[in-house]
């Protein structure tokens, strides 16, 4: 990012949230799911960093605030209209403000596969006081919840643009800061675990070229790249606030990786301004799906006179390597030019996405949605089955274009109109996932707590063949008739968190209270049992939503109150106020809706601190009424 006096701060923090409480449109979606070329940009923000992970892509940005955010989609052309989450938001003063340059790595962390966001922030709408910081995951999910582990380098001094590196057995982290000689840096230190590196650090490069000079001596942004055994460092040069921020390159000679000695720097910058695009710098490297390619995720400005600040978007294309593996990165590609999309995006894809579990409960039978064989290969037919099946399990999973496809937890498969017939009776079934519109679905709620849930290609909706309820019994696609056989109620299986889409915390209980009267709340996740749920079934298709910590009572709407902004407490279960309908929206998230008063949750005040309470509201259609059910 480079130090300098950002006096835009504030302004920029002030448009960014109102953009987070504005009402939410889906006009401007594009049909991203099944092209097989793309145009840059893919999104609006700077400082990218993207993973490919089990079917979907994932991306953060820089956000100005004290959020930090992510976006995700099967389709590397869907993040341009994927709904972007907060995932994790801080309050605490000196790390509250202005989010610059997240990293995201899967690592194996002390417990097991985690994903760790190294990223850079620090005091209320100030640039002086930037420090890195580390969040883990609960899981091994990359959209979290997340966990605040600290600030990884031992020092007090303004540093920024944190990454990782694997070299050997040996996790290393990088980053920018200002040498002792007023020279912006960059800088590697070993790490004895992802938040802790083991000393200040030593310094890698600095900016000592004329191509590294451009508007002030700059070098930051340093990623690894990797490649039969060879090791790269990618490092952004010159002020990113001119059209010649650009790319140079560090090769690994050898020996200790913390030395400067053991690096070289290329000749001249490895990637800069071409074709309309000015400022190319601060990327990240991501691989394909079928893991053939490596691509190149930068951020670029499209006018020369556009500086450091929110015109700055992401753009993503391959790179190529020479037959001595050294990676050869071309141009930058104009935003006019059409690009194939990453190798294998199209499928076919079989992949455990990751995202918690849900159930499709027949209204008429009380049977769960499931596939027919086990192991369940492609073209297995969708049946009924008591919900105690491992397979009646699936994935709602957003193609980030206002659908979803259904992905079977067991099989990692996805929902399929067989053949895309168009006919009543066209079989629904599972597929390895191909990306086209006979894949996608979309749930429409009816009068009672249930949904239909229709085809994108043929508008059918998922139908109980012949009304029948006995385990076993297809389940078909036919025209809407309105009856209960064509219902189901979404029900997350197992023990889940929830999250705010707004905030990134968690539904919690004080005090993991189990008394009647205890209102609920919003806290960061500590992974405690106060913030793990359960959904059980009730009347005509609503849910019931039980703490982990009392699991006989329910949470409902104080008093029955029809007022907005009136608490959710929790108290006995089985009255018409404990009952809610767990509604997928159009951009991937979970609306809760109140069988008794018509209203839905909502995060009040939108607010990031930890004790907002999540209380009822009428329908304002925005983030702060939207939440993410997790593993």
């Amino acid at each position: 990012m480079g130090r300098r006096s950002f006096v835009f701060i504030a302004a920029i923090v002030t448009a960014v949230i109102a953009a987070v409480v504005a009402p939410i449109s889906f006009a401007d979606q594009a049909t991203a799911v099944g092209e097989p070329t793309f145009q840059n940009a893919i999104f609006n923000g700077a400082d990218p960093t993207i993973e490919y992970h089990n079917g979907n892509y994932y991306l953060a940005a820089t956000t100005w605030t004290n959020q930090v955010t992510m976006s995700k989609s099967p389709t590397l052309a869907g993040l341009k209209t994927a709904a972007v989450a907060t995932v994790y938001s801080d309050t605490t003063p000196g790390r509250n403000s202005t989010m610059w340059a997240p990293e995201l790595q899967r690592l194996q962390g002390p417990n097991g596969w985690r994903w760790y966001l190294m990223y850079t922030m620090g005091g209320t709408r100030s640039a002086d006081t930037q420090h890195l910081h580390v969040l883990e995951s609960a899981g091994d999910d990359p959209m979290g919840p997340y966990l605040y582990k600290g600030r990884p380098i031992p020092t007090d001094s303004w540093h920024i643009d944190g990454a990782y590196m694997q070299l050997g057995d040996e996790l290393f982290t990088l980053w920018s800061q200002i040498a002792p000689d007023g020279r912006q840096s960059n800088y590697i230190a070993r790490m004895s675990n992802p938040w802790t590196a083991t000393g200040p650090g030593s310094l890698l490069s600095q900016p000592t070229e004329t191509w590294e000079t451009v508007g002030g001596a700059v070098n930051e942004g340093p990623v690894p790249l990797q490649r039969a055994g060879k090791t790269y460092i990618v490092y952004s040069a010159s002020g990113c606030w001119t059209p010649d921020y650009q790319l140079g390159m560090l090769t690994y000679l050898g020996g200790d990786p913390a030395q400067s000695a053991s690096w070289t720097k290329s000749t001249g910058a490895v990637f800069s301004k071409a074709n309309g695009a000015y400022g190319p710098g601060h990327n990240d490297f991501f691989t394909s799906p079928d893991g053939t390619q490596t691509w190149n995720a930068y951020h670029g400005n499209d006018l020369a006179s556009q500086g450091c600040d929110t015109t700055r978007t992401t753009r993503a294309q391959p790179l190529s390597w020479d037959s001595a593996n050294s990676p050869v990165f071309s141009q930058p590609a104009s935003t006019s030019t059409p690009l194939a999309v990453p190798s294998g995006e199209l499928g076919p894809i079989t992949a455990q996405v990751s995202a918690a579990s849900w159930q499709l409960i027949n209204r008429n039978s009380g049977q769960c949605a499931s596939v027919a064989t086990s192991p369940v290969p492609d073209g297995a037919g969708l049946i009924q089955t008591p919900c105690t099946d491992a397979a009646a399990n699936w994935k709602w999973d957003s193609t980030a274009d206002g659908w979803y496809r259904l992905v079977n937890s067991v099989s990692g498969k996805s929902l399929d109109s067989a053949n895309c017939g168009t006919a009543n009776g066209t079989g629904a079934r599972q597929w390895s996932w191909i990306a086209n519109s006979c894949q996608q679905w979309r749930p429409t709620t009816t009068t009672s707590g249930s949904v239909t849930i229709a085809n994108r290609a043929n508008g059918m909706v998922l139908d109980a063949a012949n009304c029948a309820s006995v385990a076993g019994s297809a389940i078909q696609q036919w025209t809407g008739l309105g009856n209960t056989c064509q219902e189901w109620s979404l029900r997350p299986a197992g023990v889940v968190g929830i999250v705010s889409a707004a905030s990134g915390k968690s539904f919690d209980l004080p005090y993991c209270s189990n008394s009647n009267g205890a209102a609920l709340q919003q806290w960061q996740w500590v992974d405690s049992p106060c913030q793990r749920w359960t959904f059980t079934p009730s009347t005509d298709g609503y849910l019931e939503i039980h703490a982990a910590t009392a699991p006989s009572l329910c949470l409902t709407v104080a008093n029955n109150s029809p007022t907005d902004g009136a608490p959710i407490t929790q108290a006995t279960c089985g009255a018409l106020n404990s009952k809610w309908q767990a509604e997928p929206t159009t951009d991937g998230f979970t609306k809760f809706v109140s069988a008794a008063t018509g209203k839905v949750l909502d995060l009040a005040g939108c607010s990031s601190n930890d004790g907002a309470a999540i209380a009822q509201w009428s329908n304002l259609n925005n983030q702060c009424q939207r939440f993410r059910i997790t593993p």
